[in-house]
């Protein structure tokens, strides 16, 4: 199904779907890009979205007394007493946004720095790139490209992903471009000099009711924002995971990467659950027409 018209789906939870890749990549409206007139497109969509379970109630969560989710009540637990992440997450943020008719995002998304007193500790390298990146209006950003984006940046991005936690592995699959990611929780240790990947090599482990994700391989060239703040294969990155509610998902991110930063540092995150709603199959490069047409300053 075409992504250009994603803004003209049915709403989800009560709220508006976020719009397609395409609607951001030169701040044009869902329905207005290439891709044929906005009222096809429409007629396409709302054949195929019948389809989807966007306003399907969620089995075996909590609810009040008037049948809506209680976001409030406790996390839940798996049999060994550990909190359970399993859930649709989406990011806790206000919902003006370049992607036409989103939700909500992190705002860090555009500036992972935001709210940073004296901002990043970038090698001077680092810096000069950045400036360079955002001299050309950040047009080699991979998201408008439509390449993966890697773990960190996933993490602030609008569209949802779905955390499945079981004995010995944690997946979280995206909606954007339908991609996935693997923490092994089995006990096995980080590869040593692994060949470079989009979302690196993730192994975590309990510290109370904290989930700890280490990870490292991650590809030179990947950018952690929009901004194009970048990350290379040097860093470790570390998650902390906690659900202190059934409807809250918070998560520490610290990025040790010497190549590119003076220090290591620090972001926080806030997520909530998307109840009575779910994914949809999301193909970034479906009649992707834009790329030519981001030609930078």
């Amino acid at each position: 199904m075409p992504w250009a018209s994603r803004a003209d789906l049915p709403v989800r939870g009560g709220r508006p779907r976020p719009p397609v890749e395409g609607s951001r990549k030169g701040g044009r409206e869902a329905a207005g890009g290439p891709g044929g007139p906005p009222y096809l497109l429409f007629l396409t969509l709302a054949a195929a979205a019948s389809g989807q379970w966007l306003n399907y109630p969620t089995a075996g969560i909590p609810r009040t007394s008037d049948g809506k989710p209680n976001l409030s009540a406790p996390a839940p637990r798996t049999s060994g007493g550990k909190p359970d992440l399993s859930g649709l997450w989406e990011p806790t943020g206000e919902a003006t946004s370049s992607f036409a008719g989103s939700t909500a995002r992190d705002p860090k998304f555009s500036d992972i720095a935001l709210g940073m007193k004296d901002g990043l500790p970038l090698q001077p390298w680092a810096a000069e790139l950045v400036k360079a990146r955002r001299a050309e209006l950040n047009k080699d950003d991979p998201d408008s490209h439509c390449q993966p984006l890697g773990s960190v940046k996933m993490h602030l991005h609008p569209y949802p992903r779905k955390i499945l936690q079981t004995p010995g592995l944690m997946v979280i699959l995206f909606e954007r471009d339908t991609a996935y990611r693997q923490i092994f929780t089995d006990g096995r240790p980080l590869p040593e000099d692994p060949q470079p990947g989009f979302n690196g090599y993730s192994t975590g482990k309990w510290e109370g009711d904290t989930s700890v994700v280490q990870s490292i391989g991650y590809k030179d060239g990947t950018w952690l924002d929009v901004s194009g703040t970048p990350l290379t294969y040097a860093s470790r990155v570390t998650e902390r995971f906690r659900r202190p509610s059934f409807g809250r998902l918070e998560i520490d991110i610290t990025v040790d990467d010497p190549k590119a930063y003076t220090k290591p540092w620090s972001i926080h995150l806030n997520q909530s659950f998307a109840a009575d709603t779910d994914m949809m199959e999301c193909v970034c490069l479906e009649i992707e027409k834009d790329v030519p047409h981001l030609v930078g300053k």
